[in-house]
């Protein structure tokens, strides 16, 4: 199982809209602080914190590129937070299969 560190990095940086948004623009290619500040209507100052957070949780990661800091995705953290989403989501799956089943066997047992 995937450390509570890891996951509660990586969905703290994912609670927040801008930062969500910078990971979807991210998805379409590598960019830079200024490239991802401008359509959010913030600061480059600003975004740097906002990429920060998402370094921080292994999202992104960033490269010093003459003057600018270049942006990529970062699949390792999102692949830990994916692995805990798919345990629990099998354990659901599990828990309503065996309730389909119980409902399935009073219907029968009433008929």
């Amino acid at each position: 199982m995937v450390h509570s560190e890891v996951l509660d990095a990586a969905f703290a940086a994912l609670a927040d809209p801008t930062r969500r948004s910078v990971l979807v623009r991210l998805g379409d290619g590598p960019a830079t602080v200024t490239e991802l500040a401008e359509p959010a209507g913030m600061s480059v100052t600003g975004m740097a914190k906002h990429v920060r957070v998402l370094e921080d949780a292994g999202l992104v990661t960033t490269e010093k590129v003459g003057r600018t800091r270049q942006c990529r995705l970062g699949t390792e953290r999102l692949d830990d937070a994916m692995s805990w989403i798919g345990f629990y989501q099998r354990l659901w799956d599990r828990r309503l299969d065996g309730l389909d089943a119980f409902l399935l066997l009073q219907k029968g047992t009433t008929s």
